[in-house]
């Protein structure tokens, strides 16, 4: 993911780098035209992808159940407050946070790729720990080599992630699943709609990297919510 503002075509992908054998590496990864639809924003890999509507600042239409399967909705919730670092131990992510915006076109800007460890989060979206479904976006590897989501797609239920924030609270989440999308086929409204207890998606690119399209086809989701918070 390079992050540039409306698409652009991208330089062709460098060759993948040793350290990065286990999935093809491409020259950067775009978060490309995020798109709001019944409160949630269509958001596409592709390099030539571009918004399909005017975005909003804030999710505002009701969301579906939580997908958690016989869950009870829990009234556990925190109020707002940005994150300030990612920790999932099981796959090694200590990782600080930048904040992520969409672009004149309704593109969501990605994390800088220069930076490998590095998350990002939409920030006109809730808040991790807040009610509603927070959206957490990272690179699988960039043309230096593999990055901070590299081993997302490893995760299992039951992992832990935690989430740091500037009011001195932890937010701990646990994982509920994690899935791979094809991007033609994308369950937006499951992904991106807003939620009634406190939910989190980890998101990068995932499947096959097309060399033709310079973009991955598919999108790996982590499907999390809260469960504790602590005083850091």
């Amino acid at each position: 993911m390079t992050a540039q503002q409306p698409p652009q075509p991208n330089p062709d992908p460098d060759p993948p780098t040793a350290a990065a054998a286990a999935r093809p590496a491409g020259r950067g990864l775009i978060w490309a035209a995020g798109a709001f639809l019944l409160g949630a924003f269509l958001v596409y890999n592709s390099v030539d992808t571009s918004a399909d509507a005017s975005p909003q600042s804030r999710p505002a239409v009701a969301a579906s159940a939580p997908h958690r399967a016989g869950a009870r909705i829990a009234d556990l919730a925190l109020p707002r407050s940005a994150p300030k670092r990612l920790t999932i131990p099981e796959i090694a992510v200590d990782a600080p946070f930048t904040q992520l915006t969409l672009g004149p076109t309704g593109q969501l800007n990605p994390p800088p790729a220069a930076d490998t460890n590095l998350v990002g989060w939409f920030k006109d979206g809730a808040a991790p720990g807040e009610r509603g479904a927070a959206i957490v976006a990272g690179h699988v590897d960039t043309k230096t080599g593999p990055a901070v989501f590299l081993q997302l797609e490893t995760l299992k239920p039951g992992s832990t992630v935690e989430i740091t924030r500037e009011d001195g609270l932890v937010a701990t989440f646990k994982i509920d699943s994690v899935e791979t999308f094809s991007k033609a086929n994308f369950p937006n409204d499951r992904v991106y709609a807003d939620t009634p207890d406190a939910q989190l998606r980890l998101i990068t690119c995932g499947g096959a990297y097309d060399r033709k399209a310079k973009d991955y086809v598919a999108n790996v989701v982590a499907f999390a919510h809260l469960v504790s918070s602590k005083h850091a």
